[in-house]
């Protein structure tokens, strides 16, 4: 095997889609979990001074790695993943059956913020599943790396647009998803344009986004809000429906 080394990181859980999608793009071989933190792989060819520049936040500590196929064993950390009623999240490289009655949803862990495995992403999708009808305009506000725009598809959504103020995540999610994926906001949608929006962002954001949600929406349309924990819930809606899993919550206001 070739000699490796690892990096140790540190971070909240909320930060932990971020800082995978960094590695990923820093060039990293492989990710895994531990008690202490995420653990990232380089090969020798990786810049070992510029990484520790780069990830200076997460407070890395440097480990030398021999003789083990760190790819293989950060792949088989992502198993597959029932979400919901309807889906099954599979990394591209599983081979596992889709379950009778699943739609597969396919996400390569690291592209951009939206694996799939975060509670919020989870809590987005189960509320899709359940209002998203087939024909709808959808609307997917701060797509990060596409994982909502492409449920929404296999959801049988009409028309699926997307949009985030990252342009890194834009280009991103366009390598992922067939339909529109633009750099920006909600000021540049028409109004009266969306069946169902689903928002997987921060409270902040959402309390400042909501007259341009308001704006946006049909009549009699679905409004899905996620990314915030319970501690931190947006004010200024009034949800029919609260979803809440190990921590987060999910808004949909109908």
């Amino acid at each position: 095997m070739t000699p490796l080394f690892s990096l140790l990181l540190r971070c909240a859980p909320a930060l932990e889609d971020e800082l995978t999608a960094l590695v990923w793009e820093a060039g990293t071989t492989g990710v895994v979990e531990e008690p202490a933190g995420l653990r990232a792989f380089f090969d020798d060819s990786a810049d070992l001074p510029v990484l520790l520049g780069a990830l200076a936040a997460y407070a890395p500590e440097v480990r030398r790695e021999h003789d083990v196929d760190w790819e293989r064993i950060s792949r088989d950390a992502w198993p597959p993943l029932l979400v919901g009623e309807k889906f099954f999240l599979a990394p591209p490289w599983r081979s596992d059956p889709t379950p009778e009655g699943r739609l597969r949803l396919e996400m390569t862990p690291g592209m951009a913020c939206g694996t799939g495995h975060h509670p919020a992403t989870q809590l987005c999708l189960e509320a899709m599943e359940h209002y998203l009808r087939p024909g709808a305009v959808f609307l997917d506000v701060g797509a990060g790396s596409g994982i909502l725009s492409v449920a929404a598809h296999l959801l049988g959504a009409g028309l699926v647009v997307g949009c985030d103020i990252d342009t890194d995540a834009v280009a991103i999610a366009r390598q992922r998803v067939s339909s529109p994926v633009f750099a920006g906001s909600l000021d540049a949608v028409r109004s009266n344009f969306a069946d169902v929006i689903a928002a997987n962002i921060s409270s902040a954001a959402a309390e400042q986004l909501a007259q341009e949600f308001a704006r946006v929406r049909k009549a009699d349309s679905v409004l899905i809000l996620s990314g915030f924990p319970r501690w931190d819930v947006p004010e200024g809606y009034r949800p029919q429906e609260t979803l809440h899993r190990d921590g987060w919550s999910c808004l949909v206001c109908c």
